[in-house]
């Protein structure tokens, strides 16, 4: 009986065996090509939702650089949640849509980091500074837009990328082509964000678009 029931599972097996899969093990080269094809693009996530949905999100919610200012020493929260991004990391600081017109009153080309100081309200002081590039500060824009959250990145390496991209973008799509000489006195249109800053700092404003005129 135990020979018939040996015969009977050897069958079987050998009936199995056809069926069975040959996984391949991948080598070095594809195993690279598979991670450089799911790897994480700052630049494309960006280009992706720039035209379509963040240069409209900032927009629509920016509001004029003195309303913003003085909601925020009324109510940081609130001035927060109405033109920031109330999904933001807990604990960081509140980033701001803002809106601004004025004069350009002082310039700053010696750095990369390049800055143009606008005077709002007319009295001949500056009432904020606009990067104008190349090397842009900070994460405004990113941090600004009430669509994006920090949990739906992998870490916080991509995030810091994700970040960093919305810079380049802006960069590209307009601040490099921004004249560097003959700008005080300009008059100048900006739409944007910036961190709320220390006491007795002006705000600094990270473009999503800015105009000249004459």
């Amino acid at each position: 009986m135990a020979r018939i029931v040996g015969v009977i599972v050897a069958i079987m097996l050998v009936t199995a065996l056809p069926g069975c899969k040959i996984v391949k093990t991948p080598t070095a080269e594809e195993k690279a090509a598979t991670e450089a094809k799911n790897a994480f693009d700052p630049t494309a996530r960006v280009d992706a939702i720039w035209q379509s949905q963040a240069v409209p999100d900032l927009d629509r919610r920016a509001g004029d650089l003195k309303t913003v200012q003085q909601l925020a020493v009324a109510s940081l929260d609130e001035a927060g949640a109405k033109f920031g991004n109330p999904r933001k990391q807990s604990g960081s600081p509140w980033t701001f849509a803002v809106k601004l017109s004025g004069k350009i009153v002082a310039v700053d080309t010696a750095s990369r980091a390049a800055t143009v100081d606008v005077d709002v309200d007319g009295d001949g002081k500056p009432d904020a500074k606009v990067q104008i590039g190349p090397a842009i500060r900070g994460t405004a824009i990113r941090d600004a837009l009430d669509f994006v959250d920090f949990n739906s990145f992998k870490n916080q390496i991509e995030w810091a990328q994700f970040g960093k991209a919305f810079n380049e973008k802006v960069n590209t799509s307009f601040l490099a082509a921004l004249p560097r000489d003959g700008l005080v006195g300009k008059s100048i249109n900006v739409t944007g964000a910036f961190p709320q800053p220390a006491s007795g700092q002006l705000p600094l404003i990270t473009p999503s678009a800015l105009t000249l005129g004459q």
